[in-house]
């Protein structure tokens, strides 16, 4: 099952002009540089060969990475909230001991308008929250192996 990420149009827009870019003029850029490199000679001993070719590498996993995020993503306003936590929303909540809470959005990691954090619901926060609502209690597995609880304070729609 594939994981649906919640993107702005603003980052939506963003993400398809760096593929159209990746996968046009990029593409074009990185051929000329490898043709160039690849005339200056013997190709085991030519270090701009080998950078470009690393370049091309890297290039062509952004493009994948690029096609499969914006392939799935629902775009756009989040949907009314039912005040249970998912993608498009703002989870407040409280770790335990904490007298603070903390706001975050649950999203792609690579919608950069938004001006608060956001966790993806495939991270361990995001992860744990997603399918609750305020007032419940998660526990969790932190990447170190420790668990971590919180306290779901509230969920709200993201509103730009």
């Amino acid at each position: 099952m594939t994981q649906q990420t919640w993107l702005t149009q603003e980052a939506y827009d963003r993400l398809r002009s760096e593929l159209d870019y990746l996968t046009t003029t990029g593409r074009t850029e990185l051929a000329n540089k490898i043709e160039a490199a690849r005339e200056e000679g013997d190709l085991k001993e030519n270090g701009g060969y080998h950078a470009a070719k690393e370049e091309q590498g890297k290039q062509e996993a952004r493009i994948r990475q690029l096609n499969d995020l914006l392939r799935d993503a629902k775009v756009g306003e989040a949907a009314a909230s039912t005040g249970v936590a998912g993608p498009g929303t703002v989870v407040e909540v409280r770790f335990q001991g904490d007298k603070e809470t903390e706001k975050f959005l649950i999203g792609s990691r690579e919608d950069h308008s938004a001006p608060i954090d956001v966790f993806s619901p495939a991270s361990p926060l995001g992860g744990a929250v997603t399918g609750h609502k305020a007032g419940d209690k998660v526990t969790y597995t932190l990447p170190n192996g420790r668990n971590a609880s919180v306290e779901i304070v509230s969920v709200a729609p993201y509103v730009l």
